[in-house]
């Protein structure tokens, strides 16, 4: 009984549980909530904290999802402002009215949610870092700026469509993170000068070049219908980096605006 106690009384601490205090919107509001960014999905390890495995909340029982993925659900959304601002969530952070965050019954902890209001389609992302709302027809009970940037904020409520998102884990973001050094290692740049009908007018601008200490220079040629494109191009170069320094070098010599042009190497 003991740890049962303990896990209503963690639940209970939560500010949007509280519904017994009148609630209301800020009196100032020392930012432009419209401006917020919404939450943006990321890896975060699951603690106890605000995940119970099951709960208890006014005579009745609640269950923690396994997972979030596929999470889709229509319902009708609330909101919490001020008598809450500054109380501690079910996950033991300080809820904060401008952040974008909310409150769900039994999604985990966190979970990145896109809600959406299917009355004027504006949607947002928030964060769930709490429990609630208690009322069997709210699936969801959102920070007063997310409510705000719904247009729910007036009316009180709004029918919504609550959609989990999905995140990577940190297994997976060290292996794109690792894919895509290789990527880049695969990588070279050209910078094209010139491009001309003739090769003889080609090959007079890459001796130009070499002459100007340009050293590592091409002659493409690009066949078509008919004599084709010879296009002169310097490089190759390894890296951004050094492709900013021989457009600099270029620049000196009077071309100001080479064309960078991306190949990927065997």
């Amino acid at each position: 009984m003991r740890k049962i106690f303990i896990i209503l009384i963690a639940v209970f601490n939560s500010g949007c549980m509280d519904k017994a205090i009148e609630d209301s919107a800020p009196t100032h509001v020392p930012l432009d909530v419209m401006a917020v960014a919404d939450a943006i999905p990321k890896y975060e390890k699951r603690t106890r904290a605000g995940n119970p495995g099951e709960y208890e909340v006014f005579g009745k029982h609640y269950k923690i999802l396994a997972q979030s993925e596929g999470y889709k659900k229509k319902g009708v959304a609330s909101w919490y402002g001020e008598k809450f601002h500054g109380r501690k969530t079910s996950n033991g952070e300080v809820y904060n009215m401008y952040a974008m965050t909310a409150a769900h019954k039994t999604l985990p902890i966190p979970t990145y949610v896109r809600v959406t209001n299917l009355k004027n389609k504006r949607a947002v992302v928030v964060r769930i870092n709490d429990r609630g709302p208690f009322h069997d027809n709210r699936i969801i009970d959102l920070s007063y700026t997310a409510a705000v940037k719904l247009g729910i904020q007036q009316i009180g409520t709004g029918l919504v469509e609550v959609e989990a998102l999905g995140f990577d884990s940190a297994k997976v973001i060290e292996k794109k993170i690792s894919l895509l050094a290789e990527d880049l290692q695969k990588t070279v740049f050209f910078l094209q000068v010139g491009a001309f009908n003739h090769s003889a007018n080609a090959a007079d601008l890459q001796g130009k070049l070499t002459t100007a200490a340009i050293a590592s220079t091409r002659v493409q040629h690009i066949k078509n219908e008919g004599n084709g494109l010879y296009k002169v191009q310097v490089g190759p170069l390894y890296s951004e980096q050094e492709a900013k320094q021989e457009s600099e070098k270029l620049a000196q010599i009077g071309f100001t605006n080479p064309l960078l042009v991306v190949e990927k190497t065997p």
